[in-house]
């Protein structure tokens, strides 16, 4: 039972680190941000904030590799 709980854990982990890497993690990041700042406006939606994402990537293509 032991090894099947540190498995579980080392996996989390490891997804854990695979969003952040690949940036899954930067709607929840935005939201946390939004809250800390206390923003008067409503927080953007995934979708927006994905488009928005995207749509700056695209206006400023810098250091990325493709």
């Amino acid at each position: 039972m032991e090894l099947l709980r540190r498995s579980g854990r080392g996996l989390a982990a490891v997804t854990t680190y695979l969003k952040g890497v690949l940036g899954e993690d930067s709607y929840e990041k935005y939201l946390e941000h939004h809250e800390a700042t206390g923003c008067a406006t409503a927080p953007m939606t995934v979708r927006e904030f994905w488009r928005d994402k995207t749509d700056r990537q695209d206006a400023n293509p810098e250091g990325r590799c493709c």
